[in-house]
């Protein structure tokens, strides 16, 4: 019963991490130092980004309609057919875009990456970091008006070089892929509803790639897995869903009003507090 409570608890942080641009996979880690799972640490590895599924699943239920490259046509004789969408195929088109720096990275850094960068070091410096580059440019771009204005207006170069910063993301645990995207997107013009729409989009194949790269080395790992794991992993993306829909709902309302200081200034007091609570209470 203590694992499906913390289950549950994870999945929460992930539903509300993932789409805030506070970084997802550095509160996980944060977490675990703190609320550890009875698991092996091959499950853990592979739970940490699998939860993830739940928080895709939301977008794709809310994002259908835009998402779906399918329509049904109907003639002058009321005969129907299914024809493509094309801003659909092309949305898909430049989110595959996107994808390819971090796709390249993670296939072939993904382990170097996970003993490496995962801990609380690089989690607490990029919290900070991206916090204060929220800042800078949102005080940057006062009183200036968007390039991008409307998702489908999005180029493939814009694309591209969001998904280069997307690729912040994928080295450093504790950037925010969706606060990297939404920054690189606010650099070069995209307004901050176009780079918060392409980023939950984006979301979709970049995480369902991640989750299914992690699927299959835990199974050619070897490891057994108990049936509490797979009832963690299940009830955990199934709080990430739930909460996700909610989450997503909330910032779009609140970025149609408000900027992204509130959570710069969160990035910067949370990594600060990493760094303290590790040096002066830990004494790492």
């Amino acid at each position: 019963m203590a694992d499906i409570l913390k289950a549950i608890l994870y999945g929460i942080v992930e539903g509300v991490t993932e789409w805030l641009p506070i970084s997802s996979t550095g509160h996980m880690i944060l977490l675990d130092e703190f609320i550890r799972l009875n698991v092996s640490e091959e499950f853990w590895k592979m739970f940490l980004v699998v939860i993830q599924l739940g928080a895709i699943l939301a977008v794709v239920v809310m994002n259908w309609s835009v998402i779906w490259p399918l329509r049904r046509v109907s003639d002058r004789d009321g005969n129907t057919r299914i024809a493509w969408k094309r801003n659909s195929l092309q949305l898909w088109a430049k989110a595959l875009v996107a994808c390819i720096p971090a796709g390249i990275v993670g296939v072939l850094f993904d382990d170097w990456l996970d003993e490496h960068l995962y801990g609380w070091i690089c989690v607490s410096v990029m919290l900070i970091l991206v916090g204060i580059a929220f800042l800078l440019i949102e005080n940057r771009n006062r009183g200036v008006r968007p390039r991008v204005r409307k998702l489908k207006d999005l180029s493939y170069r814009d694309a591209l070089i969001v998904g280069l910063f997307q690729l912040l993301a994928a080295v450093f645990p504790g950037t925010s892929r969706s606060g990297a995207t939404i920054l690189g997107g606010m650099l070069i013009g995209l307004s901050r509803t176009v780079a918060a729409r392409f980023t939950f989009i984006l979301a979709i194949p970049v995480m369902a790639g991640a989750s299914l790269l992690k699927i299959v080395k835990f199974l050619l790992s070897g490891v057994s897995v108990t049936a509490m794991e797979i009832a963690i992993l299940v009830i955990g993306m199934a709080v990430a869903f739930i909460v996700s829909l909610l989450v997503i709902n909330f910032l779009m309302d609140y970025i149609r009003k408000h900027d992204f200081r509130v959570f710069g200034w969160y990035r910067i007091v949370l990594g600060t507090l990493v760094i303290i609570y590790f040096l002066l209470v830990r004494g790492v």
